[in-house]
């Protein structure tokens, strides 16, 4: 075929009409059978002879390109041979530039297009809200939108899904619940995907009561929920420990006819190993086995970190050689996972090798499998040998990120060292590197345990300066600090004012004030944070019993437990 192409180019056989409607022809077929070589031969072969190919063959070979830098090249081309470009040239090289995370450019091609008379339709917009959704350019993409309607273009679900899930990402949840009024008043129906979104970033960000209502709000309007949407909620009350109400959502997306995949399995297995029913998680994966479908390498991975968490090094290994033995071919989470627990339970030496064994399987090390032996170190104590493996790193071409040195500033702050970790602390500035929130979390734990209060408050109104949103994590180090030398004002003030931010309490902010509230006599106050506890469907723990009951004799605490959910309960 490259000898016909050759014969039409080189003219003397057709005339040159006839030559490009044949090209045109070869240049549609090759492109239709995805066969880019042959487009890109054909393409550049035309291009060469001065016989433009048709803009919407162009079009296609755009298309088969617009996940890679040559896309551009293509578009390049056809403007300097003035081939003119249309609505579906200007929409594939968007998504090519958004793709590719060029939205600054995409955003120009925009205005380009409109100043050239190409009229922009509703893909054009939907890329673009998608575009700069992903990058976190959410009130663009709310420009855009208003944009949109001004034009008098239509906006779907297609349009706000990816703003809202956007707004979910960042934890502006009221954001995002806005926009689905907002759909609702233009009349615009939200999908079940669009349900599934609010309802995830509910769940990770802990308002689960509030995600499980919207399973109801779909219904009611017609919308069947689907496995997403179940394995959704389970996921959310999995984290909460809510392990009870995960298992009534898997009976009942059992009931509606909806088949269990091996994410909704590997979900409740996750939960169970997190709050320590490893033998209930065991049990489940022989199910699997059994019934189907199959545990994955996913599933082995979670137990074994599962067994690791609970000191329980035998039993990972077990877990991981039954893995093997099923021919599931560990991927380099799995082989990471098993590190940690060799660093924190076995043999350092162990781990090392099976770093070699990683090496041969094609998994070189990388910036996560040093960040693991660097903290493994660290956590063992061995500060020495963890120093030389930051150097190895750096031999190796692999740039410190803020986990490395997140890592060693941890470690100084652990070994009482905090002069050495605030040196590392303002190194890591100085190279540019932005501290994470778990920086700033170690930082803020590590004064604030030890009642240096005013630099635990110093490096909290530092992270708010620096743009680093703080987490649950963040608040309970402070509430925690400040309810040990009894300053209950400053505790409550950052317990409402995390709330106020959209961060939402956790049993351990609870089992913190009410701990502290128990040891000042303030029996009602501790009584109400518990109930407000239960209210919000997070589940307390022996530690939350402990601090609400340690007055009482032990024989009489279960009794009391059993008592005062049922005084709760008739509260309500």
């Amino acid at each position: 075929m490259g000898g016909v192409v050759d014969v039409l180019t080189d003219g003397g056989v057709f005339s040159s009409d006839v030559s490009v409607k044949l090209l045109d022809l070869l240049l549609w077929i090759y492109a239709k059978k995805s066969m880019l070589g042959m487009c890109w031969l054909v393409f550049y072969k035309m291009i060469a002879k001065g016989l433009l190919p048709d803009v919407k063959n162009c079009n296609r070979v755009l298309r088969l390109l617009k996940d890679t830098n040559v896309a551009r090249e293509v578009y390049n081309v056809m403007m300097e041979c003035g081939i003119r470009p249309t609505t579906v040239t200007y929409n594939t090289m968007l998504d090519s530039f958004c793709k590719q995370r060029q939205v600054q450019q995409a955003q120009q091609l925009l205005i380009q297009m409109q100043r050239v008379g190409c009229s922009a339709n509703e893909l054009t917009y939907n890329i673009l809200v998608n575009g700069l959704s992903h990058e976190g350019e959410l009130e663009k993409a709310e420009e855009l939108i208003e944009e949109m309607l001004r034009l008098g273009l239509k906006v779907s679900a297609y349009t706000y899904d990816p703003l809202i899930r956007g707004y979910c990402e960042k934890g502006m949840l009221d954001n995002a619940l806005r926009l689905v009024e907002e759909m609702l008043r233009r009349g615009v129906l939200p999908t079940v995907a669009t349900y599934n979104t609010i309802m995830y970033g509910l769940c990770k960000w802990g308002r689960v009561s509030d995600a499980r209502q919207l399973l109801d709000v779909m219904v009611n309007k017609n919308l069947m929920p689907d496995l997403i949407s179940f394995n959704t909620l389970i996921y959310g009350y999995s984290r909460l420990g809510n392990l009870g109400e995960a298992f009534l959502l898997f009976v009942e997306l059992r009931y509606r006819s909806l088949v269990p995949s091996v994410v909704t399995y590997n979900t409740l297995i996750d939960g169970l190993c997190r709050f320590g029913d490893l033998d209930v998680a065991r049990r489940i994966k022989d199910e699997m086995i059994q019934h189907g479908p199959h545990p994955d390498v996913f599933t082995y991975t979670i137990l074994v970190r599962g067994f690791c968490m609970m000191g329980n090094l035998p039993m990972a290994k077990e877990l991981f050689d039954e893995m093997l033995h099923r021919g599931l071919q560990p991927d380099r989470f799995a082989y990471i996972t098993r590190i940690v627990g060799e660093l924190k339970l076995g043999d350092p030496y162990k781990a090392f090798g099976m770093q070699e064994e990683m090496l041969s399987k094609g998994f070189p090390p990388d910036l996560i499998t040093y960040n693991v032996f660097i903290d493994g170190l660290h956590k063992l104590g061995n500060l020495k040998e963890a120093s030389k493996l930051v150097q190895k790193m750096l031999y190796d071409g692999i740039v410190p990120d803020h986990v490395t040195y997140t890592s060693i500033i941890h470690a100084h702050l652990m070994a009482g060292h905090l002069r050495k970790a605030r040196v590392v602390f303002n190194e890591m500035l100085s190279k540019g590197i932005v501290p994470s929130v778990v920086t700033y979390t170690v930082l803020i734990h590590s004064y604030a345990v030890r009642g240096r209060l005013e630099l635990a408050i110093l490096h909290f109104i530092e992270m708010l300066e620096k743009g680093v949103c703080p987490n649950v994590i963040t608040y309970n180090a402070l509430i925690n600090g400040l309810c040990k030398v009894r300053k209950m004002d400053q505790a409550y003030h950052f317990f409402v004012e995390m709330q106020a931010k959209g961060i939402y309490p956790n049993k351990y902010t609870y089992t913190i004030l009410i701990n502290e509230n128990c040891n000042l006599g303030h029996w009602q106050e501790a009584l109400r944070l518990y109930k407000d506890m239960l209210d919000r469907d997070i589940q307390p723990d022996s530690c939350t019993h402990s601090a609400l009951l340690k007055h009482l004799s032990k024989d009489y605490k279960l009794r009391a437990v059993w008592h005062l959910e049922n005084v709760i309960g008739g509260c309500e």
